[in-house]
């Protein structure tokens, strides 16, 4: 997702691109000065009688850039048309440049197709690369001699295989679309960590993330290095850092950067004599093609620690940093290769030919062609005739913002599952949640926790689960805002709960009493599904419990919590999210908050539901499903056949939909409720003036409380898709004889007969009439959008020939989607 995600931003976008316009003159000045005050100094020739001396070569891939803004949309197509591609326009070459005479060597040129990622061999004598050949709409992994001889491809099929890497033993390591989902955002594809034998087979997943990991590459050490982008329970366009691994997917943690939100780590690779690696810092949430500073990260500062960072130069214009040595360095810039040194100083060594630049190509991902030492082989550690792994937690009392958390007091842990999406059609959460989760959580159950803090249990491989510190009354103490994974037969641990990485365990005397036992299988919660739907589960307790005071009748404290459906969502999902009831801190720019902060032990939903409020108290068992509900993201749809679908004034691509505003009815109710309403609700725009008017600029920027006037007049709350003539737009202005609340002090309508009530009450029958033809997901005959269906024949989910306007069981095609993606016993390759 961009960094701008809905279109009532658009004031704010130009003021941004006028900003953008000024810091690109100033940049691109100050750049021109770089080069003019080089004049006279030879990186080149100074590099050469160092660390570069046995450089004589450069491989660099030749491509125009990629047509999507974002970092990540390179590959693949879009959602709404398998025939619209993100990825760079045709036009790939893969070159060889002789530092020594200047001369290029063309080893592919294919007009109509695109190269990326070129890796040199150990030996130096083969380039592997992507390749997306021809008018193809795939990239596979390809393999070619130095001299342009012995094309050979290594993968196939419909699915991406980009950015891939040689390991010591022989194997490649790889992300690809093969993990079968999509980024949680926006609309293409995600790529996850792969491997493959040297042929391009045996091809096995390394990676449960249900977001994208970007450029593998070995340490010396032996481990992968690269970028995670992960956002659960946090901000979407925050994090984005530097994680290692070993090269079968086991022991994944944090390299730099999981609380250091605003910055895209990406294109990292060590540099040679030193602890220390280079990577791009890309700036917000990035900018296209990996554009951004060079930077130097020191692991040994630690995984936090701003000093560990030294920036090389001002600009944000360098991409695919290479390191010859902590002082010298190589990057593309557009159509060019830089030097660069220590102190930022720039030297351009080679700038593409005039026909090139006209065919709109640049320059990307330069490597030396140079032999190298293989770095260390780390043996396999995966068990794939296993489907689960363990995991001990010495201490969950250990952590970072853990004050007032007695031990003893933490008696289980919630394990979580953050699902991926098969498909997504914008930028936002809508209609999944409002201003919340963009993905469904299931509900995995709970394992013990010991005495001493300790834990020690079972969880499903290649999964992304997280965990919930749960106390006596199972509420929420810490929530994880990550995820973690096991591959198949992994042992794993961690110390505590938001621990700091470079500590040693404090107070631990003995070994963990969990630890002494046979490890934990999860225990499911009885009786509650595991994905929860708010329609299905949770709008049933609020009938039999808190409708009879705060109905259309009564509306006790102004409250309304009805199933009546509005624009997106229903009337009592919006108030509680809205109000504030549920304590999610989802998508925002912050990690580890003080405990008793989120979820179930901040959400004064459960307050009300105690017995304390009016005698409205829950059984045990719907106490739990409200309770879980909270726990998961708090979701309004439960499952994602829903998406793209059911709303009216949805947002496609991140543009809100405003066919509403072509209706004849629509457009005279406007003119009704400009004329008698807005001279009263003129401050801030705080009326929404139809179904499709979000005065709200994304339901994530911050309110002055739950009361803002923003909030308040809602089209969420304003329109009621259910009963038109229980629409607030109507009784809130209705003269209290008639019916209605008189909110408005002097009635507006004095009865139901006025001309202007009943054209505003058509208006909104012509949306309840709309809504009832699109449906939404709880809507009898629900048909999901043909995009979904498309992509559950690729995964294999149902059959070719199935017609995309079938009704189905979604609940059940989302189950049988996740469950195609687990690991299966003895099956190492896909």
């Amino acid at each position: 997702m961009g960094e701008t995600c809905h279109p009532q931003l658009e004031p704010f976008n130009t003021i941004m691109r006028i900003f953008i316009t000024i810091i690109g003159f100033l940049v691109a000045n100050s750049f021109l000065s770089v080069l003019s005050a080089n004049e006279g100094t030879d990186l080149l020739t100074a590099f050469r009688a160092g660390p570069m001396k046995d450089v004589r070569q450069i491989v660099f891939a030749e491509r125009p850039y990629g047509l999507d803004g974002h970092w990540y949309a390179n590959f693949g197509y879009y959602a709404d048309n398998e025939n619209r591609l993100p990825g760079p326009t045709p036009g790939g070459k893969l070159c060889i440049l002789d530092l020594e005479t200047g001369n290029v060597q063309v080893l592919l040129d294919d007009p109509e197709g695109s190269v990326r990622d070129p890796q040199v061999d150990y030996d130096a004598k083969k380039i592997l690369f992507s390749y997306r050949q021809g008018r193809s709409s795939s990239y596979n992994l390809f393999e070619i001699n130095v001299d342009g001889s012995s094309l050979t491809r290594l993968t196939d099929g419909d699915f991406d295989d980009i950015e891939p890497t040689y390991l010591p033993d022989g194997d490649i390591v790889f992300v690809s679309s093969r993990s079968k989902r999509w980024v949680q955002c926006w609309l293409t594809p995600v790529a996850t960590m792969h491997r493959c034998d040297a042929y391009g087979r045996n091809i096995r997943e390394i990676s449960a993330n249900v977001e994208h990991d970007n450029t593998p590459w070995p340490l010396p050490g032996g481990q992968i290095l690269y970028t995670r982008w992960e956002y659960v329970d946090r901000s979407q366009v925050d994090y984005h850092h530097l994680w290692i691994g070993n090269p079968d997917g086991t022991r994944q943690t944090i390299f730099y950067g999981n609380q250091t939100p605003g910055i895209v780590m990406i294109g990292a690779k060590p540099i040679p004599g030193s602890p220390r690696i280079v990577a791009s810092f890309s700036p917000g949430h990035g900018i296209k093609e990996h554009a951004g500073q060079i930077a130097l990260v020191d692991p040994r500062f630690g995984p936090d620690n701003p000093t560990a960072v030294q920036v090389i130069g001002k600009h944000y214009h360098h991409r695919d940093p290479w390191a010859f040595s902590e002082t010298a360095f190589m990057a593309a810039i557009d159509d060019r290769i830089e030097l660069i040194d220590g102190n930022g100083v720039e030297q351009v060594i080679y700038t593409l030919p005039p026909e090139s630049r006209g065919r709109g190509l640049q320059i990307h991902e330069p490597r030396p062609l140079l032999p190298r030492e293989r770095e260390r082989i780390i043996a396999d550690q995966a068990d794939y005739d296993q489907t689960t792994g363990t995991f001990t937690l010495v201490d969950v009392y250990q952590g970072r913002n853990m004050d007032g958390v007695k031990p003893g007091s933490i008696k289980k842990l919630l394990i979580l599952e953050s699902l991926p999406k098969p498909i997504n059609f914008t930028g936002g959460m809508e209609p999944l949640t409002y201003g919340g989760s963009f993905t469904l959580e299931r509900v995995l159950g709970t394992v013990p926790v010991e005495e001493d803090g300790s834990a020690h249990f079972e969880l499903p491989a290649l999964r992304s689960v997280f965990f919930v510190a749960l106390d006596e009354n199972d509420r929420a103490v810490k929530r994880m805002q990550s995820f973690t994974s096991v591959m198949p037969g992994e042992s794993t641990t961690c110390i505590g709960c938001h621990e700091e990485r470079t500590l040693t365990p404090v107070g631990i005397n003995q070994f963990p009493k969990a630890a002494q036992r046979p490890s934990s299988p999860i225990e499911p919660v009885a009786g509650i599904p595991d994905v929860i739907d708010y329609p299905r589960d949770v709008q049933p307790i609020l009938d039999k419990h808190c409708v009879s005071c705060h109905g259309n009748e009564r509306r006790e404290g102004k409250l309304l919590l009805t199933g009546d459906r509005t624009p997106l969502y229903s009337v009592s999902y919006y108030t509680i999210t809205a109000r504030d009831l549920i304590a999610d801190g989802r998508n925002k720019a912050q990690s580890n908050y003080p405990p008793y902060s989120l979820g179930s032990g901040a959400s004064r939903i459960l307050a009300f539901c105690d017995g304390s409020h009016y005698d409205a108290r829950l059984s045990e068992h719907e106490m739990t499903l409200l309770r879980l509900w909270t726990e998961t993201g708090a979701a309004y749809i439960g499952t994602y056949a829903g998406l793209g679908s059911g709303m009216i004034g949805g947002y496609a691509e991140n543009a809100l939909d405003r066919q509403d505003m072509q209706w004849p009815e629509m457009q005279a109710s406007v003119a009704v409720l400009q004329k008698r309403c807005t001279e009263c609700h003129v401050a801030e725009k705080q009326l929404a003036l139809s179904p499709s008017d979000e005065i709200v600029n994304p339901p994530w920027e911050p309110f002055q409380g739950p009361l803002d006037a923003r909030r308040k007049y809602s089209r969420q709350l304003l329109y009621n898709l259910s009963q038109p003539e229980k629409s607030l737009l109507l009784l809130g202005p209705l003269a209290a004889e008639a019916g209605g609340y008189q909110s408005c002090g002097a009635a507006v309508f004095t009865d139901t007969s006025d001309p202007d009530y009943k054209i505003v009450l058509a208006a909104i029958q012509r949306t309840k009439a709309k809504l009832d033809e699109v449906k939404r997901f709880d809507m009898p005959d629900f048909i999901p959008r043909p995009q979904y269906i498309r992509e559950m024949k690729k995964f294999g989910i149902v059959p070719p020939e199935t017609e995309a306007n079938q009704v189905f069981d979604v609940y059940d095609l989302d189950q049988r989607y996740w469950q195609s993606l687990w690991p299966v016993p003895g099956q190492v390759a896909n």
